[in-house]
This record gives C-alpha cells, sequence and structure tokens, in this order.
C-alpha cells in the first residue's frame, strides 16, 4: 500500500473517531456506524491504530461487542437513551423551529431508540464489573 493511501485511511479513520465522540452528545450522527468504519479503515492501513481503538477504554468493548453480536450494557443503554432525549429534547426547545423539524426529531428518536432497546442486553459475567471476560484486551475466547 502507498504511503499516500495509507496516511488518508488514517485520517479518514480519525475523522470518523472524531464524528463518533461527538456523536455521544449529538443524536444525529450515528456512533456505532462511524465507529465501525473507523475500526475498517484502521485494520487496513495502521495495526497500532486498531489496536488502540479496540482496545480503548471508551470505545473498545462497545465495538467489541457489536461486533460479536454479544449486545449492550444495560447501564449504556439507558445512558444512551438518557442522552439521546435530553439533546434531542433541547433541541427542540431551544431551536423552536417548525413544527416538521420537531416532528423529524421526534421520528429519529423514535426510531433510534426501537434499534437500541431491540439490541440484546449484554449480562456480564459475574465478578467482571461492567466489562465481559471477553474483552479483556490480549485475551481471546471462544465465540
Amino acid at each position: 500500500m502507498s504511503t499516500l493511501a495509507r496516511v488518508l485511511l488514517i485520517a479518514s479513520g480519525t475523522l470518523c473517531v472524531g464524528l463518533a465522540a461527538v456523536g455521544i452528545l449529538v443524536p444525529v450522527l450515528p456512533t456505532t456506524p462511524l465507529l465501525l468504519l473507523a475500526a475498517f479503515l484502521y485494520a487496513r492501513s495502521s495495526e497500532r491504530f486498531h489496536r488502540w481503538l479496540t482496545t480503548n477504554r471508551v470505545f473498545g468493548r462497545y465495538i467489541d461487542n457489536y461486533r460479536r453480536h454479544r449486545g449492550m450494557l444495560l447501564r449504556d443503554k439507558i445512558l444512551t437513551l438518557t442522552l439521546l432525549w435530553l439533546t434531542l429534547g433541547a433541541s427542540i426547545v431551544l431551536a423552536q423551529a417548525a413544527w416538521w423539524v420537531t416532528l423529524l426529531l421526534a421520528a429519529v428518536g423514535t426510531g433510534v431508540t426501537a434499534h437500541i432497546v431491540r439490541i440484546k442486553t449484554l449480562i456480564p459475567e459475574a465478578g467482571a464489573g461492567t466489562t465481559s471476560r471477553s474483552c479483556v484486551p490480549g485475551e481471546t475466547q471462544p465465540d
């Protein structure tokens, strides 16, 4: 792979991580797809960046659980939905936009809520705190 291609993939992955971080607070930005895209881009360009993302204490467990179809911790679901509706509610109240914008924001919130609720709820293993054993960096578990 050429140096230019590698730099572009790393830059794109970093942009995706940045947008995903903003997406935690802004409900219109899709955090999960951006993180998965970043992992894909880093996997093709830099083992170091890929390892950093997938073992990152903020995003690593989330990416691993999503990719392995394990689900989301109940705490993460509650936090996600709380932030979603707080930011949507603030947007509706502060923007005082047209009725159709309010309706659109409510529809987005309802759709995201339905998606989050349908994701399997992950129960951590006993004694593992908020992370499951299979998410510990460097440890491999059979699927």
